[in-house]
């Protein structure tokens, strides 16, 4: 499975203290185990938003979107509950 992590994902993963860059790579390795191995991790909270979008729990507070292609998952974005609700918005 390919995975792809659009520019603006990576951006905002830099501003991100250390403790919740760690959550947010925990999620997204526990997200690419699931799709390639079938496991799912205990508190992963995959939740379908829209079509191919899908959102992981990365923390209590944290989010990570991505899209579900053929063979491939994109990481869109990492953030809180309102920068989701932003980010749909925009669609």
């Amino acid at each position: 499975m390919e995975v792809v992590y659009v520019p603006a994902f990576l951006r905002i993963l830099k501003k991100f203290d250390s403790p919740i860059k760690e959550g947010v790579k925990a999620a997204v390795g526990a997200v690419i185990d699931y799709y390639e191995t079938g496991h799912k991790t205990p508190g992963l909270g995959l939740t379908q938003l829209r079509g191919h979008l899908w959102e992981a729990r990365a923390g209590i507070r944290w989010r990570v979107l991505y899209v579900i292609g053929e063979n491939r998952l994109t990481f869109v974005l990492a953030g809180s509950h309102d920068d989701v609700r932003h980010y749909l918005k925009r669609l």
